[in-house]
């Protein structure tokens, strides 16, 4: 599901990381990630802003993952020395709430290489907004 479109997200991060190296803050790597998408042309919209509903009603809160990538691809970026199931648990949110199956956590703070994972959910459940 969506891997020749993940193959050329994950290009665009390692080129990236292949520049910068680790330990830089986040917002550098999302700036440049976003610069190297656009280079190679590949769409996507950063900080889209995601509505959540509760039986039907819009709540205040909004999640705004870091990029959207393809239309279909929940991308959450990170700085950090190691990722935990937190940052799992954040991404699997995103994907629900933006009712998008494919997603990738990314995390440029490793030394010595990119760490990455790929998640799928198949069993997606769409809520009814009335």
């Amino acid at each position: 599901m969506f891997k020749q479109e993940g193959y050329d997200l994950m290009g665009s991060a390692f080129e990236v990381y292949n520049e910068l190296g680790y330990g830089m803050a986040e917002d550098v790597y999302q700036s440049a990630l976003e610069i190297e998408l656009g280079l190679r042309h590949i769409g996507f919209v950063a900080q889209a802003q995601l509505d959540i509903y509760f039986k039907g009603h819009l709540l205040t809160p909004k999640y705004r993952p870091d990029l959207l990538v393809f239309r279909e691809i929940v991308v959450e970026l990170k700085a950090l020395k190691e990722l935990c199931s937190d940052h799992d648990a954040q991404l699997f949110n995103y994907m629900r709430i933006a009712r998008k199956r494919v997603g990738y956590l990314i995390n440029f703070g490793r030394k010595g290489d990119l760490e990455w994972k790929r998640f799928i959910i198949d069993d997606l459940h769409i809520p009814q907004h009335r």
